[in-house]
């Protein structure tokens, strides 16, 4: 025979669900480097796929000899968007 499942709380679901999000969303500070939100791996694409391609081509070892100028193109280029790297 079944029994009848009585819920714990009297509330509806929606109802549960408004009371644990917050009424007032806070508001996001915005970076003026970066005002769009880019996140690091969206950021610099340019200078990332040059980068990585210098890396491919380069002998197993080597890419961070070779590939140093390219490297800190990226890298100038993060920090522009404010990142730390």
């Amino acid at each position: 025979m079944l029994t009848q499942l009585h819920p714990i709380s009297s509330e509806s679901p929606a109802q549960a669900a408004a009371q644990s999000t917050p009424v007032s969303p806070v508001a996001q500070e915005v970076n003026p480097l970066n005002p769009k939100g880019l996140k690091p791996c969206c950021a610099c694409p340019e200078t990332k796929s040059a980068r990585d391609d210098c890396f491919i081509k380069s002998a197993p070892g080597e890419g961070d000899i070779a590939c140093k100028d390219l490297i800190e193109a990226h890298k100038a280029c993060m920090r522009g968007y404010g990142f730390k790297v």
